[in-house]
């Protein structure tokens, strides 16, 4: 059967969006030539603080006393969940040589990049969970200086909880700075930073098109849109659990999509029914982004059966993706376009946002069907390296002449002629192109 949806979206995640291009752009460049000063008094009006943006030593250590024991707790074990997890990943990229041609040896070799710059998000509430994301992989990636940036309170600074989990993920650095003028300030590398080889972490549309514009100087971890989950649920889920994660992840934001997929009218119907109460059980701020996303972003799709599932589920490849269905293996052989997996009701998408250990900077709109999210691999670089015996040259040297000339290249063909000369200098070779 074609499919159903129960429920189909009004917006999409670009829907309304203001064009914030220029407004950004003006921002890059006042600071860019302003330095310092520009960026302080961009700090002064948007994030409406003055204090001292670069936190001193003193400071951290004052804020990490101000945290309670318990979150500490938390906080210590979020991070060696990530962090173990990092280090995983790292040891399962290793630098390898071989031996392509006799006496020419091809290597690969992963080497951190120099600098990062982490976004934390802030406002009113202390987002310690992007700080350990971010922070955590830099350090174990082996970055030599790992800048931690996030927005202030005004007239109070930043939020006890983010300085203590940046500080003990590892961060060299750590700035009482929001917005563009935080990103800036880390790309251009003021207040004595290093100027930053990659930018990371969630933030807003100002901040993501920041990030956008400077892409190429800088790497970046991706350009982010609204935050996006997707269930695929078959008979045997638990409806009120299926509700009750839809419901947790459109209080990210109003235009936050998420999407039930199953193959069972039954299930659809129930968890459409049990969402409302759940929305309006909430605490105001979170009420009205749950409300408004489910209103106009949320989808329910009734498919054939779990091969179509799949397949729905890859087109939209969405950030997050939960199955709560039968035989998990399944599904995991057959998925092949999300962001993050969570397979079965006993894990779910806030795990993974706060403390399981996978990283919650992942793809969104979907980018999952071209590219994985943030990991320490995010902050290496593969790179090559070569090296030859003059035997080992011998072929490669006029396969190169042959292949330059084709091309029109031939300041390149006499790079491999010289050498041909040299090394063999009682030899005579065909170094022209038949084309």
């Amino acid at each position: 059967m074609a499919r159903d949806y129960l429920k189909k979206a009004t917006l999409t995640a670009q829907s309304g969006a203001s064009d914030v291009s220029e407004i950004v752009q003006d921002i890059l460049s006042d600071i860019e030539t302003g330095g310092d000063d520009k960026a302080r008094e961009y700090a002064r009006t948007l994030d409406k603080y003055e204090g001292n943006v670069v936190l001193t030593k003193e400071e951290i250590a004052a804020a990490c006393d101000q945290v309670p024991q318990k979150l500490k707790d938390d906080i210590l074990f979020a991070h060696d969940n990530v962090r173990r997890f990092a280090e995983a990943q790292k040891a399962s990229v290793q630098d390898i040589q071989f031996e392509v041609q006799p006496g020419l040896i091809a290597g690969q070799k992963a080497i951190p990049v120099a600098a990062a710059g982490c976004y934390v998000p802030g406002g009113r509430f202390s987002h310690v969970a992007s700080a350990i994301m971010t922070v955590t992989t830099a350090k174990v990636a082996g970055c030599n200086h790992i800048t931690a940036a996030s927005p202030p309170r005004p007239e109070i600074g930043l939020p006890s909880a983010i300085v203590y989990a940046a500080h003990i993920c590892g961060a060299d650095t750590i700035m009482a700075m929001g917005g563009v003028q935080a990103i800036a300030a880390m790309n251009y590398g003021l207040f004595g930073l290093p100027k930053a080889n990659i930018l990371v972490g969630p933030g807003n549309q100002y901040v993501a098109e920041a990030k956008r514009i400077l892409f190429g100087g800088v790497g970046i971890d991706m350009v982010a849109g609204p935050t996006d989950s997707l269930i695929l649920a078959d008979k045997t889920a638990d409806a009120h659990i299926v509700a009750t994660d839809l419901v947790g992840q459109a209080e990210h934001g109003y235009n936050s999509p998420v999407w039930l997929v199953t193959d069972d009218r039954a299930l659809a119907e129930d968890v459409m029914a049990r969402v409302p109460a759940l929305i309006d059980a909430l605490p105001e701020m979170n009420r009205d982004n749950a409300f408004a996303a489910w209103r106009d972003y949320a989808e329910v799709i009734l498919c054939s059966d779990r091969e179509d599932m799949a397949a729905c589920s890859d087109e939209y490849a969405p950030e997050h993706l939960t199955v709560q269905a039968r035989d998990l293996e399944w599904w995991l052989d057959r998925l092949s376009a999300y962001g993050s997996l969570f397979l079965g009701e006993e894990t779910t998408v806030a795990y993974g946002d706060k403390a399981s250990g996978t990283n919650h900077v992942l793809p969104t709109s979907g980018a999952a069907g071209y590219t994985g999210g943030l990991s320490v691999h995010k902050y290496m670089k593969m790179v090559t390296w070569q090296r030859s015996t003059r035997d080992g040259s011998k072929r490669v040297a006029q396969a190169t002449a042959r292949i330059s000339r084709l091309e029109g290249m031939e300041g390149h063909a006499r790079s491999a002629d010289v050498r041909l000369a040299k090394y063999f200098p009682n030899e005579t070779f065909d170094l022209a192109s038949e084309a």
